[in-house]
């Protein structure tokens, strides 16, 4: 009874042709002589060869398809239609490092892989060490916009990218969009990097880049933010500035804050609300403070009764 190629790739009999690519590719590197020396491996490895040769082949599959081992090897009687070299049957050349390597192609046939059951492939052929063998893409960074509400109650952010991906087959790729979901944290900082391992394009020849987003600030309407703390400006004439207020604030949470302010305001001075600022994202239960700096808008003319009775107030 003739062999079964079919069961030499651990194929059905209507496996497609990406199929029998993915089979072959699969079995060849797990039984290669140069990553398999348990006895038996170059027997397989040579069958694997024979098999992948006949069955990648049209003529030669539809052929043994339909006389067997015996029909493809000992000639197609003509009564069978059999014509041209086909009549003298199929001779095996025996060479299956050539299969191999016409099959992954470059000068190093282990270029194409990079894991072989989960296991890092770190291997050299034809004495060329170190060469051929997957490159990983430089990392993409991208920004990732997000408002100061976005980072003072955390929030999910999904975001579509559009990338290659390698088809069934080993060689073919194709454009997909896949969804990428980031988890924000209450109190993080401009500059957090977030790390999609390996999401970039896939390739034969590539370990598929990591992308990176990393948090940008939205300019906000109201607040500034350093650090932990959020800065408020606050607008105010020279009366106030002498004489004293109260600062009303709408918070990020939508309180409204009244902050009286008692003390004669200078350029310089500064008010602190202890835990009215940012979540510290280490413990998201803390919170920074809000600090509030003071624009004083100085009168641009006093006429002279005015002076006069500032003057006299001051003096």
């Amino acid at each position: 009874m003739g062999r079964d190629y079919y069961a030499v790739l651990e194929i059905s009999r209507n496996a497609t042709d990406a199929d029998i690519k993915k089979a072959y590719r699969r079995l060849s590197l797990k039984f290669h002589p140069q990553k398999n020396q348990e006895p038996g491996s170059l027997e397989r490895f040579n069958q694997l060869a024979e098999a992948y040769e006949i069955l990648s082949d049209p003529k030669k599959k539809a052929t043994y398809d339909k006389f067997g081992e015996e029909g493809l090897k000992g000639g197609i009687p003509p009564e069978y239609g059999g014509s041209g070299a086909w009549t003298s049957g199929y001779v095996y050349h025996g060479n299956a490092e050539k299969v191999f390597h016409d099959f992954f192609g470059g000068d190093n046939p282990f270029a194409d892989f990079y894991t072989v059951e989960g296991e890092e492939v770190n291997a050299s052929f034809g004495g060329l060490r170190g060469r051929g063998m997957k490159k990983t893409d430089p990392a993409i960074e991208r920004d990732l916009f997000l408002s100061l509400e976005d980072l003072f109650y955390g929030c999910t952010k999904k975001i579509k990218i559009s990338r290659r991906v390698m088809n069934e087959d080993g060689h073919t790729s194709s454009i997909k969009d896949k969804i990428l979901t980031i988890d924000v944290k209450p109190g993080w900082k401009k500059g957090t990097k977030i790390t999609f391992p390996k999401e970039g394009d896939q390739g034969p020849n590539n370990i598929p880049a990591d992308i990176i987003f990393i948090v940008k600030e939205k300019h906000h309407a109201r607040f500034r933010r350093e650090q932990n703390d959020l800065v408020y400006i606050c607008h105010i004439d020279l009366a106030k500035a002498l004489t004293g207020f109260a600062v009303a604030i709408e918070t990020l949470d939508g309180r409204l804050l009244n902050i009286p302010i008692n003390d004669i305001v200078h350029p310089k001075y500064t008010k602190v609300v202890p835990g009215e600022g940012m979540p510290i994202s280490s413990n998201s239960e803390e919170k920074g403070n809000l600090i509030i700096q003071f624009e004083i808008h100085f009168p641009q003319k006093l006429n002279s009764e005015r002076k006069r009775i500032i003057k006299q107030a001051l003096s």
